[in-house]
């Protein structure tokens, strides 16, 4: 996964922010949204991104799973995201 070439990406105290420059929008990422983009990012497939939710945070393997579905579509119907 990639983030469009007009995506910034921006740290905060509890996150990240992506902003697309061509609309103004932006979208906040909580810790563990972090995580997983980053690991998406770095060319991981879902499964390891579900794998290093659960290696950073308590959560259970399935509810890891659900969350990051949830997110990857997210990014994909907000147009933040290529293959």
């Amino acid at each position: 996964m990639r983030l469009r070439a007009d995506i910034s990406v921006a740290d905060t105290d509890y996150g990240q922010v992506l902003l697309d420059e061509r609309t103004g929008h932006y979208w906040q990422l909580n810790p563990t949204g972090v995580v997983v983009v980053r690991a998406l990012l770095d060319g991981a497939d879902e499964d390891a991104a579900v794998a290093a939710l659960t290696s950073s945070y308590e959560v259970t393997e399935d509810q890891a799973r659900q969350d990051v579905s949830v997110l990857v579509a997210g990014l994909r119907t907000a147009g933040l995201v290529t293959a």
